[in-house]
């Protein structure tokens, strides 16, 4: 289960070779434009790719569930006429990523924009949650967006074209008690963007981080979170969520935080002691009703 992060060696092409004149030629801006999202089928990632198709660009849509996944893209092919290509898979095993970017060579598909959009949560305290479990989400939510990022990057920047719209979470922004793992899952995802962002400033690449806070779809009940007041009463709408994070990728935005009630908080934690959030955050999230000090 828990095994080393690996990158073909044919991958590791050096990013100081850089030149956009070299890539920039006629052909390459005539191309169509492709976009793979991963957790495609529902949510976010489903309601991201009908904006992305809107916008005229070719599909690769990525998720377990293939089924859902061809309903999807039939219609979108239907409604836009662009292309959208199904590849299932398991991002919670290792050798997913590697194994998807073979195909999307097989088929001689490029990737010009990557949307790291497939992750999910779990409700319950660090030490009572299943060992499994909680490897699975470092997996998909850290391991297998490190992976794709770093298996299509070298590309785009030869191309000088694209980049990655990675989906976060507030949960960045404090420690999450009573979910302890998805909440630093977040926290690197938020680090790990704002990092690749400022490696890449002098590209013309894109690097946008969208942090949703608790939002219509089915991470809520699938997390065990679905009963919290947060969901519950709080939650945005999916599409509007994934209309801001489309229009922020676009504009190539650092940052892009949905809703002023999801900003205030991000903006509270900057000037309350990570103590007082962090046992805030325990107090909402407490799965079990017991007493907290």
């Amino acid at each position: 289960m828990c095994q080393s992060l690996r990158f073909p060696a044919a991958q590791q092409l050096p990013l100081c070779s850089y030149s956009i004149n070299q890539y920039n030629n006629s052909l390459e801006k005539s191309r169509m434009s492709t976009t793979l999202i991963t957790g495609a089928s529902s949510g976010i990632g489903a309601e991201l790719a009908r904006l992305f198709a809107a916008g005229g660009d070719d599909l690769v849509l990525v998720a377990r569930g293939e089924e859902k996944l061809r309903e999807l893209a039939s219609t979108l092919e239907a409604k836009h006429g662009v292309r959208a290509t199904v590849m299932a898979a398991d991002l919670s095993k290792h050798e997913a990523c590697e194994r998807l970017v073979q195909r999307l060579r097989g088929e001689n598909l490029l990737v010009d924009h990557l949307v790291n959009n497939a992750g999910f949560g779990a409700l319950g305290d660090f030490a009572e949650l299943p060992v499994d479990r909680q490897v699975d989400m470092l997996q998909v939510n850290v391991v297998a967006l490190t992976m794709l990022s770093r298996l299509l990057l070298p590309e785009m920047i030869l191309r000088g074209r694209g980049g990655i719209l990675n989906v976060g979470s507030i949960a960045a922004y404090q420690a999450g008690p009573h979910m302890a793992v998805y909440y630093a899952t977040k926290a690197y995802v938020l680090s790990f963007t704002e990092a690749l962002r400022e490696e890449l400033i002098n590209t013309p690449l894109h690097i946008t981080l969208l942090a949703p806070g608790p939002t219509s779809t089915g991470f809520g009940e699938d997390s065990g979170m679905g009963d919290l007041a947060m969901f519950a009463s709080g939650a945005m709408p999916v599409a509007e969520v994934a209309k801001a994070g489309y229009d922020g990728y676009r504009k190539n935005q650092d940052v892009v935080i949905p809703g002023w009630k999801n900003r205030l908080m991000v903006t509270s934690t900057s000037f309350l002691p990570r103590i007082a959030t962090r046992k805030l955050v325990g107090r909402l999230q407490n799965p079990s009703g017991r007493e907290t000090t």
